[in-house]
């Protein structure tokens, strides 16, 4: 029975980026011994996060007489739905930034979960900001987006939404319950177009 076959050895050879290599010219722990660090290596690089705002930073003396330096909170999510022309559609949320090559960036201001919903007559845009009073909330809406913050004692949103050219944000309403925000647009009625005389 052999611990090492063929399919290992080519995964292997596909994580660590090196030439194909057999049991007799390797030891088996050595190299076990380099996948792990590598896999720490790009664990380290993928989530290693250069700045904390001080904003999520509290510093504090326990009565032990210890200080303590405590980070948080720290917010990342995802959700995945799928969209009217039946592809998948991922939203992120949280305070917690991807930024390319640059690697991940954590911001003070968390981004809320939201959802649009389209339909012939209207768009709904619906947020997540628990923790939040209504009178602590921002909406601004303006052609083709709608900005959302709010703030409480301890947490603070901010995001920005895109909403299709036609809706009409005069008609905009809005209510919030139990954590949810909803605003509601209606889209613009059509022009029914008009002969224009040629002088």
């Amino acid at each position: 029975m052999s611990y090492w076959d063929d399919e290992f050895e080519e995964w292997l050879r596909k994580f660590m980026g090196r030439p194909r290599f057999g049991i007799g010219t390797r030891d088996i722990l050595w190299e076990l011994e380099q996948m792990r660090k590598e896999m720490e290596r790009r664990f380290k690089e993928q989530f290693s996060i250069p700045e904390i705002p001080k904003e999520l930073t509290k510093e504090y003396e326990t009565p032990e007489g210890v200080r303590v330096r405590e980070i948080g909170p720290i917010v990342y999510g995802y959700s995945v739905t799928i969209g009217p022309d039946g592809k998948p559609r991922v939203r992120e949320f949280g305070n917690v930034r991807r930024l390319g090559i640059t690697g991940p960036q954590l911001t003070a201001e968390r981004e809320p979960l939201s959802d649009t919903i389209v339909s012939d007559k209207e768009i709904k845009v619906v947020v997540e900001l628990p923790g939040v009073e209504k009178d602590k909330i921002n909406v601004n809406a303006s052609e083709g987006t709608v900005e959302i913050s709010a703030e409480s004692a301890d947490r603070r949103y901010r995001r920005v939404i895109d909403i299709p050219y036609d809706v009409d944000i005069i008609s905009a309403k809005s209510t919030y319950k139990n954590g949810i925000l909803e605003i509601v647009f209606k889209r613009k009625e059509e022009s029914k177009g008009t002969s224009i005389k040629i002088e």
